[in-house]
């Protein structure tokens, strides 16, 4: 009997010896990792070493809070999984791609990665088409040589076996502790206060730098609903509405439609060109020959000056959102995408007010119409018809997209054929981005400066696109100029392009005197964010000069050009613009061109009311609409939305555009 009990024993010693082991590889991997992680995460994304251990050492309490998030992801999916090495590997598969992502995302347009941009879905590969350079294959490389070592493990640490019930709670905890970060409940917030945490929501990129990856990412999750301002109510809109009729009996413009001496109602062409901005801008670089003599001649001869976007290299559709709803990106949440995220009813915009007056609104964009959405958003802004890429009738293309001058023929044609008068909004694709390939072939405008060959060739393949959409802009003014039906065009860009990482362009040209956008001047992200606009018409139209006005404002300008009424949040834009005509998340420009990077107080108070506006519109209860404009602000989509093109549904158009897109490296 004591023989039998011996051998009992000393296997008793080595199961608790060995699952003593298995529990403290079990902590170590779970503490290790997600420490691990975050400094390579950190590491990725920053590119530079010196720099993330001098976060890490000068932030420690922001660094354990990015840690305690990573840890709790991979909890997360350990429940999920119940494999340690598995789980891990894709716990840094996920966390990877989120460094790579941002990076590249911070290099090209300067916006680190979003909770939202996971709804990219096939917008995406704008950006995937182009992580092709060395320093995106090394950090793919590493994150792959990452994932294989945690992998590895499987066959070193030995295997414990947690308990069901143990694995739920985990799990449970887990992802209450990732959803209380991520909306910020009260605890969550005392915990983001004793550690010093400054979310920086105007200035993304700064964000994600001082606060860290992870903890970033996670505190925009809440951003993905738009907060009530605390100064919303129906009290509070009752005043707007009333200094909004103030502002318009005080106009003195009361007309129901804008009617020329001869009766007729102009055509009003809205023609937003990709990319477009003056290269000529840059004070270092001399061109062989003008490359944008229709834009040099009409900023001499008609209205025209300059527009500032709330984008830089990307962001078309938000730009296309300030524009047609005189709303404004600076009241959202930076990075995020209205086309996508918050435009699911019907908005009030130009193209329900034009079509209130009698046009056909029209939008026309030569690209797939599921992209950003606006086989759906352009219902929901009131057109009547999309036009997009599908419906082009054997178009010319020139380099990877349609031509610039078949948008052209595309406008003249619709306009043309057309009884009532026209409101177009037209979205170029022909000088879309990257321009490190000499894709035009052999450019007629060469460049001279103290360039690199690199940035040379990139700055000459750009403004090759950029004279081809100045010269699509003179064939409609040839066109236009001996017809019979009066017609105004306004042109202008989305953004500036992105003339090489870094800013490459930019800063060798000294257009800028850093590659840190988070280092510039208040002059110099003006710079960086006005685009030339200019007007055209063939009838008498006084000429007017447009020191700089925001994209939001750009609507309630042209409406007071045209002598007609404004609407309600159109009155109102056009007021403040007398007093704050220039107005970014981070810039702010008043009356006198002075510049500020936050809110001047002679402004705070019809700012206030711009914002409460905003979002009774988009998100409130429409308060405003009890007081005035009552049939506009409610107005529904139209029933008969792009009958003339079948009524082709978001899915089948999507499903079309799948098939039927450019491959990736030339999107």
């Amino acid at each position: 009997m004591h023989l039998n009990l011996k051998p009992r024993k000393r296997l008793s010693s080595k199961k608790s010896s060995s699952r003593l082991g298995a529990s403290i590889s079990l902590v170590l991997f779970m503490i290790g990792l997600p420490i691990l992680s975050v400094v390579g995460m950190e590491f990725l994304e920053r590119g530079n070493l010196p720099e993330t251990m001098q976060w890490i050492t000068a932030n420690q309490p922001l660094f354990m809070l990015n840690v305690g998030l990573t840890f709790c992801l991979l909890a997360f999916v350990y429940a999920l999984v119940g494999s340690l090495a598995i789980s891990g590997s894709i716990t840094t598969l996920l966390l990877g791609l989120m460094a790579i992502i941002s990076y590249m995302k911070v290099k090209m347009i300067g916006e680190p990665f979003f909770p939202w941009d996971i709804l990219l879905n096939k917008e995406s590969m704008d950006i995937a088409s182009l992580v092709t350079g060395k320093a995106a294959l090394i950090r793919i490389c590493a994150v792959a040589a990452a994932i294989l070592i945690v992998l590895a493990f499987r066959w070193v640490i030995p295997r414990v076996t947690i308990p069901v019930i143990a694995r739920i709670g985990l799990g449970l905890f887990s992802l209450y502790a990732m959803y209380a970060f991520g909306i910020k409940t009260p605890l969550a917030g005392k915990v983001l206060d004793h550690a010093g945490v400054n979310e920086i929501v105007w200035d993304q990129q700064q964000n994600y730098a001082n606060n860290g990856l992870t903890l970033a990412f996670t505190l925009n999750v809440k951003n993905s609903i738009v907060q009530k301002p605390e100064s919303y109510s129906e009290s509070a809109m009752a005043s707007a509405a009333a200094n909004i009729q103030t502002v318009q009996q005080d106009s003195g413009v009361r007309k129901a439609k804008a009617t020329l001496a001869d009766g007729k109602q102009p055509n009003v062409i809205f023609v937003m060109s990709e990319a477009f901005w003056d290269p000529t801008l840059l004070e270092n670089v001399t061109f062989s020959q003008d490359p944008l003599p229709t834009i040099h001649r009409l900023q001499k001869e008609s209205s025209s000056g300059y527009l500032l976007s709330p984008q830089y290299g990307g962001g078309t559709s938000n730009v296309e959102f300030e524009v047609l709803t005189g709303n404004s990106m600076s009241f959202l949440p930076g990075g995020s995408i209205p086309y996508q995220q918050y435009i699911s009813k019907p908005i009030p915009s130009l193209a329900s007010y034009f079509a209130d007056q009698g046009y056909k609104s029209m939008g026309i964009h030569s690209y797939e119409g599921w992209f950003w959405d606006r086989n759906n958003v352009y219902k929901e802004l009131g057109f009547e018809s999309f036009k997009s890429s599908e419906h082009f009738d054997n178009p010319e293309t020139k380099g990877y997209f349609i031509s610039d001058a078949e948008v052209s023929r595309n406008v003249i044609s619709e306009v043309d054929k057309t009884e009532n008068p026209m409101f177009i909004y037209t979205v170029t694709m022909q000088n879309h981005g990257p321009y490190d390939d000499p894709r035009y072939g052999e450019n007629n405008f060469k460049a001279t400066g103290d360039l690199s060959a690199q940035a040379k060739s990139i700055l000459e393949t750009y403004t090759q696109g950029a004279h081809d959409a100045d010269q699509s802009l003179e064939m409609m003014i040839d066109h236009f100029k001996d017809s019979d039906e009066p017609t105004m065009i306004v042109f202008y860009g989305d953004h500036l392009p992105m003339l090489g990482m870094d800013y490459q362009v930019y800063k060798e040209a000294g257009f800028i005197s850093t590659s840190d956008a988070n280092k510039w001047s208040l002059e110099e992200i003006k710079k960086m964010h006005s685009i030339p606009v200019v007007t055209w018409s063939n009838f008498d139209m006084p000429k007017q000069d447009i020191p700089l006005l925001s994209d939001s404002f750009l609507g309630a300008h042209v409406l007071d050009m045209l002598h007609m009424e404004k609407p309600a949040n159109f009155a109102l834009n056009a007021e403040l613009s007398q007093q704050v005509p220039g107005l970014l998340s981070n810039l702010i420009v008043d009356q006198d061109g002075q510049l500020h990077a936050t809110t001047p107080e002679s402004a705070a108070s019809l700012i206030d009311d711009y914002r409460n506006v905003q979002y009774d519109l988009m998100f409130g209860k429409q308060y405003l609409a009890d007081h005035l404009d009552h049939d506009y602000l409610t107005k529904g989509t139209q029933a008969d939305y792009n009958a003339e093109f079948g009524g082709i549904s978001a899915a089948s158009s999507e499903a079309q555009g799948s098939e039927d897109a450019k491959p990736a490296s030339t999107q």
